[in-house]
């Protein structure tokens, strides 16, 4: 992702995902769980949440709900402009669409966004296209499905159903075309070697019904100040981005502390403050990710082991041991009896 890691997001985004979950018949408590969310901040719409809280609770959802290739395209469907209060507000009142994208992208961290967002400009076509490689490999098709989700429904309603899509492509292979061809009305093509959605270029020009002169430049200052404090200094967030990231699992301290533009020692002193320890850190992030795995992939242990970064799968056995006393065999057994 660009460097939206240290953004907060305001705790609205959580309460969607939470009640989406709830109609699938998975319980708050097991969407919240290691999040460090509490109810306090759901009931306060002003309350704020770091991404990596926010990914906790995607992991989590995930782990709850493995056996549907659809969650994150359906979770998607439940986002509208006003989820996302001044940033929705501001695409409202733009101009035209391809104005609207433009502003959408200047201030993407106040969306639910994690894929890289770019216009797509071709003869007669205008598009909004979404690299997903930033995201970490084991929350990519779920969070691109959801940010291309998301992307059609705001497109409908900024155009009022005016505006029709074209076109629908998704880089891999399908995942639930039936859910795809229904809210967009036709089929997409898989196996591109891209992910956008598209539009008529005459569309993208033609002025939204919702535009309004002398709300732009408000809205536009707006976002830019919102932006500006939603920024945090939240060091563990930014440590748990990296182990997710490019560095992996097997970063060391002194790896990720030059990631962050610390001294290690800094490093050790910021997390210790925060409550927490690079360890613990990539214990918590190995537990998850080894669960998700086993529920959701039929991965060798010794394949796993490596992926999460230990040297062999004894040292990894004994870990899955003391963080859910079973060897992680009897764990998957368990889960596919269930």
């Amino acid at each position: 992702m660009p460097s939206f890691e240290n953004i907060l997001h305001p705790v609205t985004i959580a309460q969607v995902m939470i009640g989406f979950a709830a109609t699938l018949g998975v319980d708050q408590d097991t969407c919240l769980q290691g999040t460090g969310i509490n109810l306090n901040d759901l009931v306060d719409g002003e309350a704020l949440i770091t991404r990596g809280q926010e990914m906790r609770l995607i992991e989590n959802l995930m782990l709850a709900l493995p056996d549907d290739p659809a969650l994150g395209f359906r979770l998607g469907q439940q986002y509208n402009l006003a989820t996302f209060g001044i940033w929705g507000f501001a695409l409202r009142t733009s101009r035209t669409l391809r104005e609207a994208v433009t502003l959408a992208v200047r201030y993407l961290p106040l969306s639910t966004a994690y894929c890289r967002i770019v216009p797509v400009d071709e003869p007669g076509r205008f598009g909004i296209g979404m690299d997903a490689e930033p995201i970490p490999a084991h929350l990519r098709q779920f969070l691109r499905d959801r940010d291309m989700a998301t992307g059609i429904n705001l497109l409908k309603e900024l155009s009022l159903s005016h505006m029709q899509l074209i076109g629908l492509e998704f880089r891999g292979p399908e995942f639930d075309a039936r859910e795809v061809e229904q809210l967009c009305g036709f089929k997409a093509r898989y196996h591109s070697d891209r992910n956008v959605i598209l539009v008529r270029s005459a569309d993208a020009d033609r002025p939204l019904p919702t535009y309004d002169p002398h709300l732009v430049r408000m809205l536009d200052d707006q976002c830019r100040q919102r932006l500006q404090r939603l920024h945090t200094d939240d060091v563990a967030g930014q440590v748990r981005q990296q182990l997710l990231g490019s560095l992996g699992l097997v970063a060391s301290l002194d790896e990720v502390a030059r990631a962050v533009s610390m001294s290690p020692r800094s490093l050790r002193r910021r997390l210790d403050q925060e409550g927490t320890s690079f360890r613990a850190l990539v214990e918590e992030e190995r537990r998850q990710l080894a669960l998700q795995m086993l529920d959701g992939s039929q991965m060798k242990l010794d394949e796993l082991a490596i992926h999460l970064g230990y040297n062999d799968t004894a040292s990894f056995t004994r870990a899955f041991r003391r963080w859910m006393g079973c060897s992680p065999g009897e764990y998957r057994q368990r889960q596919n009896q269930a």
